[in-house]
């Protein structure tokens, strides 16, 4: 894959030095300081750092369900203040609604919008052997396992017809076996798809794996410590999980992790 930042040069998601405090017992404690970064259309942004660091915090930011104290968000050009709605977010559970079915699960989004019912249900039928769900269309979320349920999760939040997808942790409480399978899944669903994902995740392996770039965030507050390029080459489907390069790169991020908690303890 060619790199997505050299290909365009007007990113889809601008985030101009954005700090957020909150009150804790009347203390303010300040969560992200002076956050900027960009990323391009069709590009898979990695985001690490310790718990604490406002990561969660971010993407509530972008999404509109909380608005920062300095600084501005750009979605797409727009430097309108509503950004409810204008990116598709999928936290850490899949919030999947028990009394709906997987197939109503997942066009949850296009019903919002008013889009056609019937029209979504057809492209969402057409997806599911994609994402390893044909002939689960008709069951309850309780019935699936915990990759399933996380299939389906990513798939709602695909179909939200979106270019920028905001997806804080998700394979996190997974198994190991689990896990790799569904970040393969992923990329693959990204290629094919092009959206731009930005990939909240602690785990230093998944972060090089996945992403085109890693954005490094030291401890509280929140600041972009390092950023790293990850010159591996795609699909990554055929790459080695031990090759050299792989393995640098890890190296590399745990350094940058280290040197931001210094940083910030000082």
């Amino acid at each position: 894959m060619n790199d997505p930042v050299m290909n365009h040069t007007t990113p889809c998601l601008e985030v101009r030095h954005v700090s957020k405090t909150f009150r804790d017992g009347g203390r303010p404690v300040r969560a992200l300081d002076n956050i900027s970064f960009a990323a391009y259309p069709g590009e898979f942004v990695t985001i690490i750092g310790p718990s604490g660091s406002g990561k969660s915090t971010l993407f509530n930011l972008i999404t509109g369900l909380a608005e920062s104290d300095e600084g501005e968000i750009v979605i797409e050009c727009d430097t309108a203040q509503r950004r409810a709605g204008r990116v598709g977010y999928m936290p850490q559970r899949d919030l999947l609604l028990p009394w709906r079915t997987v197939l109503n699960n997942v066009i949850l989004g296009p019903e919002l919008d008013g889009r056609s019912k019937r029209a979504e249900r057809r492209e969402a039928r057409a997806m599911l052997p994609l994402c390893g769900l044909e002939g689960f269309e008709n069951a309850f979320p309780d019935t699936l396992s915990g990759g399933m349920r996380q299939r389906a999760a990513l798939l709602r939040t695909f179909l939200t017809g979106r270019d920028v997808l905001l997806l804080d942790e998700p394979f996190g409480a997974l198994d190991a076996l689990t896990r790799r399978e569904l970040q393969h899944w992923l990329l693959g669903v990204w290629q094919r798809f092009q959206k731009t994902i930005l990939f909240i995740t602690h785990d230093v392996e998944e972060a090089v794996f996945l992403a085109d770039r890693v954005l490094v965030f030291s401890a509280r507050p929140g600041r972009i410590a390092r950023e790293l390029r990850v010159d591996l080459p795609r699909p990554r489907e055929s790459l080695s999980l031990l090759s050299e390069r792989l393995r640098a790169l890890e190296m590399e991020l745990l350094d940058a992790l280290e040197a931001g908690n210094d940083q910030n303890a000082r």
